[in-house]
């Protein structure tokens, strides 16, 4: 009886640990997009999550922390569409294509690009130009997405070499990182149908010069 409830006092406990973090969490996103930015205080973000500024560092280590945990999630439907994509794809098709090719095919048609113009505003609120704390945490949320999508790829080819999964999936950030200041200069940032074009086809040139080993002299598609 008594090892019974001590297991129902420990679920208890992680139920509401569980319900602070996502109402921490919650409320960082909800002053995140109320064009706020990543600006607020320690002591906003706990009266919003109606939690003592104590519990919020229980959880977290630093706002950007916070911060960083709902940029993740914003990035969640980037790693469910890849998924979804390569779980759904035919098999001789997946055993011709290269890892790299796969990933670049997966964020085609402008689904990146939306979620991309959502974290930079949420980010730099008003400003067209967030800072250097901004920039640090767009770059931090892109890496923990290299880690989710390494593992979503090993877990569709499980017959790959875990260094070559790692690889393409660190290339296809990284490229995708380079192929959005690229898009952004080009379009100024804004989700419109021609600037989706423009993202396509930055991903063919981006898959091509990798598919070339960056030869000298070699013109992408789609290249001016």
């Amino acid at each position: 009886m008594q090892e019974q409830q001590g297991s129902a006092r420990g679920d208890r406990r992680e139920a509401l640990k569980a319900r602070h973090r996502g109402a921490i969490v919650g409320a960082a996103s909800a002053l995140m997009h109320e064009t706020d930015g990543a600006h607020f205080s320690v002591d906003r973000l706990a009266e919003r999550a109606d939690v003592s500024r104590r519990t919020v560092f229980n959880h977290f280590g630093s706002l950007d922390e916070v911060v960083l945990e709902v940029l993740s999630r914003e990035l969640e439907s980037i790693v469910d569409g890849i998924d979804a994509a390569l779980a759904s794809e035919d098999a001789g098709a997946a055993a011709e294509a290269g890892l790299f090719d796969r990933l670049v095919a997966a964020v085609r048609g402008g689904d990146l690009v939306e979620v991309v113009t959502r974290l930079k505003r949420i980010l730099g609120g008003d400003d067209p130009e967030p800072g250097p704390r901004q920039a640090m945490l767009f770059e931090r949320a892109f890496t923990d997405l290299n880690t989710r999508l390494a593992a979503t790829l090993r877990r569709h080819r499980p017959d790959a070499d875990p260094f070559a999964a790692d690889l393409a999936c660190g290339a296809f950030v990284g490229g995708c990182l380079v192929a959005i200041e690229h898009w952004e200069a080009a379009t100024g940032g804004a989700d419109t149908e021609e600037s989706r074009r423009v993202w396509d086809g930055l991903l063919v040139r981006m898959a091509s010069t990798v598919r070339s080993g960056f030869a000298p002299g070699a013109t992408a598609p789609g290249a001016s």
